[in-house]
């Protein structure tokens, strides 16, 4: 059943979609990490808004809550804290008192006041307190525990200095002398976290619809832009107006020999009708994004040395793709298709066109993989996951890539030029294998072509 919109005004402060019941599926969400622990445990959110940190930014920024808490709350503001005790089936949600005055400024907040009744209609959460309460909690439970005993924090181990470590440190410190000690949640919250529920594949299913059909929109207009900024903000217009969120990340455009940068930013320079043109973009639906690049001709015309890189590229997925499916690992598989590529290079290229190149890189360029979650690039930070063995319900990235410099002789001509392309899709784990999610997005030579063509 279709969860109807709670309440406006906290539209960005709760993330709630109008196609399923939210609440319900963060409440799965905690009870299935419930059943994963074996001791009481802290998940803490953003501790600051972001443009508060530094004394130079004092406007607002939208608001990036840490994914392990939005995953387990839907609750997207600075300064809350969650509690899951699995021996008494406890769930506790601390947030900051309610500020009437900061909400004059920066719009509603989920605040505490009286007994948090109106936290607790909106995020299904029926224990509510006020953050100032939580080491008062924390030592309490602690002391009910046994000696040699443990609690989790999320934090990773090889990754310092971020505010989950920081927070570690917090709990590290409201835990000294008591003789219990403190343990990472965030290998039993991945196990979790990687595979998505039926809900958040539908919405990953609606963001590419999405992409798909501002893709189609722009391509015809593509002649019309005279740079790399006026491309990408068509691209984002068109994206966001048929969303219910944000992009899942600033769009890559990238003309020429920009493509060559792998995270490209800058999107000020002039397009030439004989270049290539990478983007790199998507939309979030809910909490779920599409992750999408395409690499497309200026001039709508891919000239002959552009069509042959481009095409090693796209059949260089095609060969990753045999050997997607559950059981084997990212780490496994992800030399394929560089392996094909260098192969591809050497026979079509060097062989076929007489031609030369020179790789920006030693082998590969990037990974060709990665997971797609609550974030973008989800995974452990340290390891990116690449060890997890895939199951159905995974969602991944399959993103090849070419950039060099390159030489070949077509009809008697020799063409030499600095190329950069990526072709990504999305991929989704199947018991028999994967569904490729963003296979209605044009990325065949002749169907990018006509499209363009109007």
């Amino acid at each position: 059943m279709a969860a109807r919109a709670f309440s406006r005004p906290y539209s960005q402060v709760f993330i709630e979609s109008p196609r399923y019941n939210s609440k319900n599926l963060y409440k799965k969400r905690r009870k299935a990490m419930l059943d994963a622990l074996d001791s009481f445990c802290v998940v803490a959110g953003m501790p600051a808004d972001p443009g508060t940190e530094e004394a130079f930014v004092q406007i607002w920024n939208k608001m990036v809550q840490e994914p392990a808490f939005l995953y387990l709350t839907g609750i997207n503001q600075a300064g809350c804290y969650l509690l899951l005790d699995p021996k008494t089936g406890e769930e506790i949600l601390f947030v900051q008192p309610k500020d009437p005055f900061r909400e004059f400024w920066n719009g509603k907040r989920l605040g505490y006041s009286g007994n948090g009744e109106e936290v607790k209609r909106i995020t299904g959460i029926t224990d509510v307190r006020s953050a100032g309460e939580l080491w008062d909690e924390v030592a309490m439970r602690a002391s009910r525990l046994p000696k040699g005993s443990h609690a989790y924090a999320y934090y990773f181990e090889k990754f310092k200095d971020d505010h989950n470590d920081r927070f570690r440190r917090s709990m590290s410190n409201a835990l000294r002398g008591t003789g219990i000690s403190l343990r990472s949640a965030a290998s039993l919250h991945w196990k979790l976290r990687l595979p998505l529920e039926r809900e958040r594949i539908r919405d990953a299913e609606t963001a590419q619809q999405v992409t798909d059909r501002a893709f189609r929109t722009v391509l015809p207009l593509v002649h019309s832009f005279k740079n790399e900024r006026e491309l990408s903000l068509r691209l984002d217009y068109e994206m966001l107006r048929r969303s219910d969120g944000d992009l899942a990340f600033p769009t890559i455009c990238a003309g020429g020999e920009n493509a060559c940068c792998l995270h490209y930013v800058k999107k000020d320079e002039q397009i030439k009708k004989g270049d290539l043109v990478l983007l790199d973009f998507g939309i979030r639906i809910g909490t779920l994004h599409s992750d999408i690049s395409r690499t497309i001709p200026a001039n709508g015309k891919f000239d002959p040395l552009q069509k042959l890189l481009y095409q090693i590229v796209l059949d260089a997925g095609r060969e990753y793709q045999k050997s997607v499916k559950p059981g084997v690992s990212l780490r496994e598989i992800g030399q394929i298709p560089w392996d094909y590529i260098l192969t591809a290079l050497e026979e079509r290229l060097v062989k076929g066109a007489r031609g030369t190149y020179k790789l920006l890189y030693d082998r590969r360029p990037h990974g060709v993989s990665h997971f797609i979650g609550e974030q973008i690039h989800e995974g452990d930070p340290g390891s990116r996951s690449l060890d997890v063995v895939l199951e159905p319900g995974m969602l991944i990235s399959c993103e090849p890539g070419l950039y060099g410099k390159f030489s070949g002789i077509f009809g008697g001509r020799r063409i030499t030029a600095k190329i950069g392309i990526r072709i990504e899709d999305d991929l989704l784990i199947t018991k028999s294998g994967f569904v490729n999610i963003s296979r209605k997005i044009p990325k065949e030579i002749a169907e990018i072509e006509k499209l363009m063509r109007g």
